[in-house]
């Protein structure tokens, strides 16, 4: 089971991230450093955590009102990042992994629409489910009318190895992830690897998720908390 950490970039520095709602992100507040600088961020997890898997949403970047290439750059020095810097093109994937990136997320609600998913190359390339309370955050408006499952029928093409399934009204609630639809999905999708995201509490959620078929979980605060510690990581 891979524990995915996540740092959210606004405005320069990481942020909690609460329930999608972006206007109340703060700096991170966390009992494993102090400060809420990204590099100094990531070098927490993977010095105290061990965690050199890292997931970052440039914010910024994704409601278009920025960008965060210097830190994407210093922290792909840090770790192995999956990064979703808003790319809906091969241009876009393109500037994501000359930042670093190992691997670059398009997710539904910046993609445009379905048929320029199919156009994108798929080698480095995470696909991500976007969705509030279950229903499908996309602005393609024939993907926002379908079920999760049905919309990741409509962009799962051969060759596609990951998938993020990412309840945005989960982050940072302690609500506990969506384990029924991560084990539906697993089971229509057998072939892709599901990174389950938002509402992750603790190692007993990380087990629901695995025995459910996900490959992986997103985490941020969790980490933060100490509710996950590096015990729960390494046992």
């Amino acid at each position: 089971m891979r524990v995915i950490g996540v740092i959210d970039l606004k405005d320069g520095v990481a942020v909690h991230a609460v329930r999608g709602e972006r206007q109340r992100y703060r700096p991170v507040r966390s009992g494993l450093l102090d400060g809420a600088d990204p590099v100094d961020v990531a070098r927490a997890l993977r010095d105290r955590l061990g965690l050199r898997e890292l997931y970052v949403a440039d914010l910024d970047a994704i409601a278009g009102v920025g960008s965060h290439d210097e830190t994407l750059r210093a922290l792909a020095v840090e770790a192995d990042l999956m990064v979703d810097a808003g790319a809906g093109d091969a241009a876009g994937v393109e500037r994501v992994l000359s930042l670093g990136a190992a691997r670059v997320i398009v997710g539904t609600e910046t993609l445009v629409d379905a048929a320029a998913f199919a156009e994108l190359p798929l080698d480095r390339l995470v696909l991500s489910l976007d969705m509030r309370a279950g229903h499908v955050l996309a602005r393609d408006p024939e993907l926002a009318t379908l079920g999760p499952g049905e919309a990741l029928a409509r962009l799962t093409r051969a060759g596609l190895r990951e998938a993020i399934v990412l309840d945005l009204a989960r982050v940072g609630s302690g609500e506990g992830p969506d384990v029924e639809l991560v084990r539906e999905l697993h089971g229509r999708f057998p072939q892709l690897a599901l990174l389950a995201g938002g509402g992750v509490r603790d190692a007993a959620d990380l087990s629901a998720l695995a025995r459910a078929g996900a490959a992986g979980a997103l985490v941020a605060t969790a980490l933060h908390s100490g509710a996950i510690g590096r015990d729960d990581l390494t046992g």
